[in-house]
């Protein structure tokens, strides 16, 4: 991964720690997207304040425009959050987001890369389909995302039909 250059760019990079408080905010502007499809998310819970570890962020730009943020789930990379600044979607910033994750995961020995994600928005589920992810069943699901799906149900996240999807590496 390459550090940015400019302030136009939308390299991935390795997020800073000085960095971090500040992608709450693209987080934000990213969620406040769902509410063309009735989604709003609780209070409290933007995913990215929850880790103080720049190891765990992927950022592309500088200053970052979007952010992919991840965790290990039964042994594999799992993605907690992607986020991307809504002046800045469609522009495939997203998708070169998880893909340097996904290389990450390789690096690093992961299988797979897990996330838990939204069935039918279509910047969601359709969406990681498209780059590889598929759907998967419950029985397939290992303890560690089992408990992290009833986590979000107990934080309410679950507005809408939500779907684990794994893509192997």
């Amino acid at each position: 991964m390459t550090s940015a250059p400019s302030s136009t760019s939308t390299d991935i990079r390795w997020a800073e720690a000085g960095e971090l408080p500040g992608l709450a905010a693209v987080e934000v502007a990213a969620d406040g997207v769902f509410a063309q499809v009735g989604i709003v998310f609780p209070a409290g819970t933007t995913m990215i304040e929850e880790t103080d570890d720049p190891s765990r962020v992927l950022v592309a730009g500088d200053p970052p425009v979007g952010f992919a943020m991840f965790g290990w789930v039964d042994g594999n990379v799992h993605l907690d959050q992607l986020a991307v600044h809504p002046d800045h979607g469609r522009r495939g910033v997203g998708g070169r987001l998880v893909e340097a994750l996904c290389a990450h995961a390789v690096s690093v020995g992961s299988a797979a890369v897990t996330l838990t994600t939204f069935r039918d928005v279509p910047w969601n589920g359709p969406w990681y389909g498209r780059r590889g992810f598929t759907v998967l069943d419950p029985a397939e699901w290992g303890p560690e995302l089992a408990a992290l799906v009833a986590h979000e149900r107990e934080l309410g996240i679950e507005l809408a039909p939500r779907v684990v999807m794994r893509r192997i590496l």
